[in-house]
């Protein structure tokens, strides 16, 4: 790599660095406050924070990536064409093209890191945080139990447990569920234990009666069990479930989309593609951003007013790059084999990066005003 590139491609990271610290930390600033409240309502110690906090890290450093590589690839060509450093590139013979050589590594470089984030370290951090998650709220409802009280976790439910042991035996229970219309259901029982199950905490009940009246007919129906299970989470409004969210489910499950995990995810054929071929297009559009945000400011020639236009340029362009990439994936999530148009994005936006690369050499092409830009002030 010759020097001029490790030095370009230097500064290119140790502002990106920069940058992407900057922005993860102000959206985890906003994010931590609702997470705070929460857990700390909950009752949680600060390390669950701090774990939950790390848990959500790799989703956040993937949404910022392009926007810091972006804002580097800006930063760096003002800084360059402030100095004269570029024009005295531009004088040895350096095209555009070869001048951005070193934006390009870069690009692919932030892409790397954005294809390790979204096809491992998102999917993994998303296992353990439904996992966390599941513990917790198994935890939540262990600590909702109170013994001696009547409680009334949610409406039509009312339930009693005259006594917890040490060893977390619930003994006396009385359970009264009226949510179904038209009948009340009644468990009693000697004692039991909270389990957690896959879709949630269960109560196990053991020597014991449910009683059943229906309410029409004023019949009532007694039957005796030693054993039964109730589900707690159902009771406590926690419909989790047992399904796995789209983000914890790894890539090539996803392109591949088999009808069995359509039912277990609940979710179309259509929107599994589309979040399977997104997590492949998305990293390319941070060698996109880089281009666009060199290519923009190497329109205009020097100026002690700066290269604001040029700037505004580079993110009127980045917007519509945007754009184009939320209609694109609207229209791959609505129509099923639609996903190419995930593509669009990333390709527009190297392609207008390209352009911008031609158009700086070829001043003619942009007009006298803009080829001299407001250098003769």
């Amino acid at each position: 790599m010759a020097r001029f590139d490790r030095y370009l491609l230097s500064q290119l990271l140790a502002l990106f660095g920069f940058f992407s610290l900057l922005l993860v930390s102000i959206y985890w600033v906003n994010q931590a406050v609702g997470l705070f409240d929460r857990l700390i309502g909950d009752g949680q110690s600060a390390l669950v924070f701090i774990e939950f906090s790390l848990l959500t890290l790799p989703n956040v450093i993937r949404l910022v990536l392009p926007i810091s590589a972006f804002v580097a690839a800006v930063y760096v060509a003002n800084r360059l064409i402030g100095d004269s450093e570029l024009v005295v590139m531009q004088a040895t013979g350096f095209s555009s093209f070869r001048l951005a050589r070193p934006v390009v590594y870069f690009g692919l470089l932030v892409m790397v890191m954005m294809s390790v984030l979204t096809h491992v370290l998102v999917p993994a951090s998303s296992v353990s945080l439904a996992a966390r998650s599941a513990e917790i709220a198994d935890n939540v409802t262990a600590r909702f139990l109170r013994d001696g009280q009547f409680m009334h976790p949610a409406k039509g439910l009312t339930l009693y447990i005259r006594e917890i042991s040490k060893t977390g035996e619930l003994r006396d229970i009385f359970l009264s569920d009226d949510r179904s219309e038209g009948q009340t259901r009644t468990y009693t029982a000697r004692r039991a234990y909270l389990a957690r199950g896959d879709q949630g905490p269960k109560l196990l009940m053991f020597d014991g009666m449910t009683q059943q009246l229906t309410h029409a007919t004023r019949l009532l129906s007694v039957t005796r069990f030693a054993d039964v299970t109730y589900d707690l989470a159902a009771m406590l409004g926690d419909d989790r479930g047992n399904r796995r969210s789209l983000d914890e489910v790894p890539t090539l499950h996803l392109l591949r989309a088999t009808d069995e995990l359509q039912d277990e995810l609940g979710v179309s054929r259509a929107a599994l593609q589309l979040e399977g071929h997104a997590r492949i297009a998305q990293p390319f559009l941070a060698v996109g951003a880089a281009m666009i945000g060199f290519g923009a400011l190497l329109l205009g020639a020097f100026s002690r007013f700066g290269l604001w236009r040029q700037i505004g340029v580079a993110v009127a362009l980045l917007v519509l790059v945007q754009l184009i990439g939320t209609q694109g994936a609207g229209l791959a999530k609505r129509q099923e084999g639609a996903w190419p148009a995930v593509y669009a994005a990333p390709i527009i936006g190297i392609g207008l990066g390209i352009l911008l690369l031609w158009l700086s050499q070829r001043p003619r092409w942009l007009g006298r005003r803009a080829r001299d830009g407001v250098a003769v002030a």
